[in-house]
């Protein structure tokens, strides 16, 4: 696998650290997760739970190890730091400050080990005036902007219904940062430092949004974005037994098709009217949309290609013939519950695809394995 020789320590709990570290451990890479002795990942005792430990830990820390180590109490540091060693990579998403506190900073780690590439995921990064506060995806969204724009127009910010700031702005920069490292210590023989901020990744997101405001100086309402529900051709209609249509017929070959399949051929040459005729536009769509059920909509568009798709629900992705053709639920067998099912690897590589091989694993089942031995000593049995 791509990652086979690649081992990382891996101090971060919840949710951006250990996708990123997922990731990673999912094409190959050795990660150990370094967990306190006391609770170890917080993610642990969320529910519901599947054995032990909650589902969605189950599903972040697959092929993964667990060592429990206090780096406050000396000799587990002293463990670490010989852990660091020959490790590739050292992920954690503390504050700043707090791994030199601990006498385990990046400063520290490169003088025993040159090549090490250590990724920190923060909120803010590791400077500016925001450095040391707190906060959480949410926080990320409203510093970035972002949450400003999501919503109707006049109405207040919606929270999304997954992590982008954690995911988008955190786990996937890290992953590609730690993978550019990797890649620039074959010519250079030495590791760094990768400073991943969640505000950062959030707003390099804003590619559709921000460079508009850069070129004019005119700020948008919210719900006035032609991809945030402005525009009567990109949007999401009620049907008549209460579920949602989502219609995304931006080309006008789209639009033409969409209008023509609802009977409103008349709205064809209106797809891009001012702001105030949207809402009506809208409000006819919706009007006709209401009149007919989910299915019955589905069945009218089923060889039109105007980008028209239900809005589902989970038991229906599940079952979702699209979603079984790549893969994206598997099945897992467990020791105690059968088979635990987990979301799939959205990356396809041809030739070095990546791999489910083991569970999550239970808090500290390889702490001997590792606190006794190095790599060394570990290829030499």
């Amino acid at each position: 696998m791509p990652l086979t020789s690649i081992r990382v320590l891996d101090l971060t709990r919840l949710l951006p650290g250990p996708y990123c570290s997922m990731m990673l451990a999912d094409f190959g890479a050795e990660v150990i997760k370094i967990e306190d002795k006391e609770m170890g990942d917080y993610a642990r005792r969320y529910t519901p739970l599947l054995d032990e430990d909650s589902a969605i830990f189950h599903a972040l820390n697959r092929n993964k190890k667990s060592v429990c180590l206090d780096l406050k109490l000396e000799k587990d540091k002293a463990r670490f730091l010989k852990m660091a060693e020959d490790a590739d990579v050292v992920l954690e998403s503390f504050r700043p400050g707090v791994m030199k506190k601990l006498g385990v900073d990046y400063e520290v780690l490169k003088t025993i080990n040159p090549r090490i590439i250590y990724c920190s995921i923060t909120g803010y990064g590791q400077t500016g005036p925001y450095a040391q506060e707190a906060g959480h995806d949410i926080n990320y969204l409203s510093y970035a902007g972002l949450l400003h724009l999501m919503g109707e127009q006049g109405g207040r910010p919606n929270i999304p219904a997954t992590q982008i700031a954690d995911i988008g702005g955190g786990a996937y920069p890290a992953a590609l940062g730690i993978l550019l490292s990797l890649w620039e210590r074959e010519s250079s023989g030495k590791g760094q430092f990768i400073d991943i901020s969640m505000l950062d990744g959030v707003i390099a997101w804003l590619q559709a949004t921000l460079p508009n405001y850069l070129a004019t100086n005119q700020l948008q309402e919210r719900g006035t974005h032609q991809l945030s529900g402005a525009l009567a051709c990109y949007n999401v209609y009620e049907t008549q037994d209460s579920r949602w249509l989502a219609v995304g017929a931006l080309e006008p070959k789209f639009w033409r098709a969409f209008c023509e399949t609802i009977g409103r051929e008349g709205l064809v040459s209106q797809q891009h009217a001012s702001l105030q005729e949207q809402h009506r536009l809208k409000y006819e769509v919706q009007t006709v949309i209401q009149q007919k059920t989910l299915a019955k909509w589905l069945q009218l568009f089923e060889h039109v290609e105007a980008c028209v798709t239900p809005v589902r629900n989970f038991t229906e992705v599940v079952d979702d013939p699209q979603v079984k053709a790549r893969n994206m639920i598997i099945s897992l067998p467990h020791p105690t519950l059968g088979t635990v099912n987990q979301i799939g690897i959205p990356i396809k590589l041809s030739k070095t695809p990546g791999r489910v091989s083991s569970l999550a694993p239970k808090h500290g089942e390889h702490t001997e394995l590792f606190v006794s031995t190095s790599r060394s000593a570990e290829n030499d049995k």
